[in-house]
């Protein structure tokens, strides 16, 4: 009986690791539930959605560098000082998405977004 609860609560773990990332709309709908404030961070839902944010600016990052691992052209190169999101630019970029591709999840948004702020040079691959 122990050994399938184990069992159960992996499946769950893995499932739950694969789930897609947030939309841009409920990322949205969540952030004009908070005040807006620095408490807004303090709140469950203020943590999630900045974990959400984080999650997604470290695997944009990881496929940057497995891209210039591979030999390959990124498609953005976000400078080693940072991506340079605000709080409030990402709410007015996401804010400006068209209400009809707002189901697209918060990390391709963003990976959009790198693609337009910080465009690869010719020098991008060593």
């Amino acid at each position: 009986m122990r050994v399938q609860v184990v069992a159960l609560c992996l499946a769950a773990l893995m499932l739950a690791a694969f789930a897609p990332g947030m939309t841009v709309r409920e990322f949205l709908a969540s952030a004009d539930r908070l005040p807006q404030n620095a408490t807004a961070v303090l709140r469950p839902e203020g943590r999630r959605l900045v974990d959400e944010v984080s999650t997604s600016v470290h695997a944009i990052r990881a496929e940057q560098a497995a891209d210039v691992r591979a030999g390959r052209r990124p498609a953005y190169c976000i400078p080693a000082r940072g991506t340079g999101i605000t709080p409030e630019g990402l709410l007015a970029r996401l804010r400006a998405i068209p209400a009809s591709r707002r189901d697209i999840t918060v990390h391709q948004a963003i990976r959009e977004w790198m693609v337009e702020r910080h465009p690869c040079g010719s020098a991008a691959v060593n």
